[in-house]
């Protein structure tokens, strides 16, 4: 029913040298007293030719309605002559951007996050967009923030609150956008838009709950830091024991060992500079 129909009109240039000639005509009519031979021609010139004239800028496009029924959109860009009873409805064809306000809606866990998109669209079809909605902007506006909102819902921000999720809004960038931009394609197909490109462009906890989840990521970078720290540090003192053994440096029972490999946990795994005390006695007074 909406399907778009491209015409190629006439030039408008040999309407135009017509337009001239039955204004020359009626002009010269006019003069030599003719009153209603020249009304004749220049009510046809101005009514029928003058105002079939049409000019289509690049990247634009008219669309052209009969008494009520589709009749064709030009899309090619120059001067043209169309039936000039025709309503004529000028769209444009450029890529628009639509810079998304952000939106606070709860991500898969139920955590309040705040969200934004930046959309680049084009219109692809005429037809749908002029006649199957009623304002193709604000149906653009309202089917982006409603992909968004859809988006959020369907995945946790990140892998601290769901670590089996394989997409999280933070880490899953590029994925993110490719279902965002699936999805807004398939909401917009209505009005005959074409999504070129979304992609998230503000993503953050909402402030009721940033400075407890600063918190949590602050303590996940601690643990994770003093994780590695103690991998390393037995490491070490395994290394030390193995080499001491190998060399027969020191002979060390299990007292012994348990005691260096205290003191080397405590000088490799601490946050700051470890006080030497040298012990004149021996381990057993």
């Amino acid at each position: 029913m909406y399907t778009e129909k491209i015409i190629k009109p006439p030039s408008g240039y040999l309407t135009l040298v017509l337009f001239l000639i039955l204004l020359a005509g009626g002009i010269y009519a006019l003069s030599i007293e003719s009153f209603l031979t020249g009304g004749i021609i220049l009510a046809i010139n101005f009514i029928l030719v003058l105002p079939g004239l049409i000019i289509v800028n690049p990247n634009e496009s008219k669309v052209l309605t009969l008494f009520g029924k589709y009749v064709g959109t030009v899309k090619s860009d120059g001067f043209f002559w169309v039936n000039p009873l025709t309503v004529k409805r000028k769209l444009s064809l450029r890529a628009r951007n639509l810079n998304g306000q952000q939106l606070k809606v709860n991500d898969k866990m139920g955590n309040p996050i705040e969200i934004a998109a930046v959309i680049v669209w084009q219109v692809n079809e005429t037809a749908k967009a002029t006649f199957a909605v009623e304002n193709y902007l604000q149906y653009v506006n309202i089917q982006s923030e409603a992909a968004v909102r859809h988006l959020a819902n369907s995945f946790a921000y990140d892998n601290m609150e769901d670590e089996s999720a394989e997409i999280t809004l933070k880490d899953g960038a590029e994925k993110v956008s490719v279902l965002l931009e699936e999805e807004l394609n398939e909401r917009l197909s209505r009005a005959g838009i074409d999504v070129i490109e979304a992609r998230i462009s503000h993503l953050a906890y909402a402030q009721e709950i940033a400075s407890a989840m600063l918190q949590r990521q602050q303590a996940t970078a601690v643990i994770a830091a003093r994780r590695l720290i103690v991998e390393g540090a037995v490491g070490m003192v395994e290394m030390a024991l193995e080499k001491l053994s190998q060399k027969g440096i020191v002979e060390l029972d299990e007292e012994r060992k348990a005691a260096m490999v205290s003191n080397l946990l405590v000088v490799l795994c601490g946050d700051r500079h470890v006080q030497p005390v040298v012990n004149t006695g021996t381990l057993y007074n």
